[in-house]
């Protein structure tokens, strides 16, 4: 029989575990390390400001406070609830210091995100309720026109030197899947073949 089946196959194989270890490798050694899963610690420097990790208590609330230096651009603001299980809950108010009211959120992810848009340079109060029957653990994260920040736009940054070589790892692990499928069907076709001239 053929070998060229196996022989695809086979390299599709490979791909995939290149694609594997070229993703593993692009990970923050800190992720590695840690005992719980850390957005800050993953995308490091795309934040311009990340809190300390608060403790909140079932139906307590935490405040954290944010000052937009800048105007006319979109602010990124997210929570991550560290410690989260199943059930967990977050309700979040945004306002400023004259009392002007930004929007309410609600959290039952470990992880989330908005934007807001803002207009004027500002000081952002945002209220961070657990209405659950867990204690959380929680960090704020913010960063003023992430589609411009520095850790998107320069090349070197950590962000990006993370970003670029998971983007290789998809298009290696896609190829491998693609090229495995291919080997498995020419292996499929040449058994095929070696079948019906056996019979002849």
């Amino acid at each position: 029989m053929n070998k060229r089946g196996p022989i695809i196959s086979l390299a599709g194989m490979v791909l995939i575990g290149i694609s594997l270890l070229v993703a593993a490798s692009s990970i923050p050694s800190g992720i590695a390390k840690s005992d719980n899963f850390s957005v800050p610690l993953l995308f490091e420097g795309m934040f311009d400001e990340v809190s300390d990790e608060v403790e909140i208590l079932p139906g307590s609330s935490a405040y954290v406070s944010y000052s937009v230096s800048s105007s006319n651009i979109p602010l990124l603001w997210g929570i991550q609830i560290i410690n989260y299980q199943s059930g967990d809950k977050l309700s979040i108010k945004i306002s400023n210091i004259f009392g002007d009211d930004y929007g309410e959120f609600v959290q039952d992810e470990p992880i989330l995100f908005e934007v807001l848009e803002i207009t004027k340079s500002d000081t952002l109060n945002f209220e961070i309720q657990n209405p659950g029957t867990e204690t959380v653990n929680v960090v704020t994260m913010f960063s003023e026109d992430p589609e411009n920040s520095d850790a998107l736009s320069n090349p070197n940054s950590p962000v990006m030197n993370m970003v670029f070589p998971l983007i290789v790892s998809g298009i290696l692990i896609i190829l491998g899947i693609v090229m495995l499928i291919v080997g498995i069907l020419v292996m499929f076709v040449d058994w095929k073949n070696y079948q019906n001239k056996r019979n002849y």
